[in-house]
């Protein structure tokens, strides 16, 4: 046994700065912070802990994750969480999702192993046609597809959401207006309270729409969503250039037809990949997305 496996193990709930907040076996949270300079953890890490006066703790080591989710850009890293099962991205009929931001989503997921749902919020509202014509292409790769209207529909739109998220580590990712709020709201009646407690905790309450925050959706902390503050933009600098056809399976079930074992799907002759965007295939829109994202991973970097 290492000379940790003796402290008590706890899971990261929250964190801003170098504080966090860690729940332990019995429900009881309180703030931690991390021996030592560096500050790594993230929310759904389980961590060893040693209490520290009589309402605090120190973090003495991270546990192994299982995995990560986070977006890389060309100058830092951001995490969202570890540990998690699946991944739920909120859309809108209104406003209109970006389809670059979703794709990105869908690598990150994918390179990091967490299976994705996509569900469609707002489909009482004008437009909804629209907004699935344009998930069509994310359907026919098998992606699980939902439709909910949480605001005009609460009850049945959580019917449809909660054997989903039953029993699950759900991260909720999705853009500023697009529901998440109310989606947390209608799940987890006591979620101002989970949040507030840890506001006083951390005396950083402004900060609670820009901090991931874990939240338990029943009495038996069996199933949680994370929640996750918006963004603007979504690097995936992580991804190496020569995987990211492999991490879009649309491209990926028509990579193997290429001539050349390297192609890169942009200019080579015998592309199997531009031959089934040319047949339709493949979403015209996603190849040219493909082609945003390769050139971001291949840019000289000086």
């Amino acid at each position: 046994m290492s000379r940790f496996g003796e402290l008590d193990l706890g899971l990261v709930v929250r964190g801003h700065g170098r504080h966090y907040i860690v729940e332990d076996s019995d429900g009881q949270r309180r703030v931690c912070h991390p021996r030592g300079k560096k500050s790594d953890c993230v929310v759904g890490d389980e961590v060893r802990w040693a209490p520290s006066g009589s309402d605090e703790g120190v973090i003495e080591a991270v546990e192994p994750r299982r995995n990560l989710l986070f977006r890389q850009d060309e100058w830092k890293t951001k995490s969202f969480a570890a540990n998690v099962d699946q991944l739920l991205i909120l859309v809108a009929v209104e406003p209109v999702f970006s389809e670059s931001q979703l794709c990105r989503a869908l690598i990150a997921a994918e390179a990091a192993g967490i299976h994705t749902t996509i569900a469609l919020n707002k489909t009482d509202l004008p437009g909804t046609e629209s907004a699935r014509e344009r998930l069509k292409p994310y359907q026919a790769m098998g992606l699980n597809m939902m439709e909910i209207a949480l605001k005009a529909q609460p009850e049945e739109s959580i019917a449809k959401l909660t054997p989903w998220l039953t029993g699950k580590r759900s991260f909720v990712m999705g853009p500023s207006g697009t529901g998440k709020s109310t989606l947390i709201n209608l799940l987890i009646p006591d979620a101002k309270a989970q949040v507030g407690d840890i506001s006083v905790a951390l005396n950083s309450g402004r900060h609670t729409t820009t901090t991931t925050q874990w939240y338990w959706v029943d009495a038996e902390r069996q199933s949680a969503l994370i929640d996750s503050p918006g963004f603007q933009e979504f690097g995936v600098r992580q991804v190496e250039a020569s995987q990211l056809a492999h991490l879009m399976p649309d491209l990926h079930a028509h990579a193997d037809h290429c001539r050349f074992y390297n192609c890169t799907h942009q200019h080579e002759p015998g592309c199997g990949v531009r031959e089934a965007v040319d047949a339709g295939l493949i979403s015209a829109n996603r190849y040219r997305i493909y082609g945003e994202i390769l050139a971001e991973l291949t840019a000289k970097r000086w």
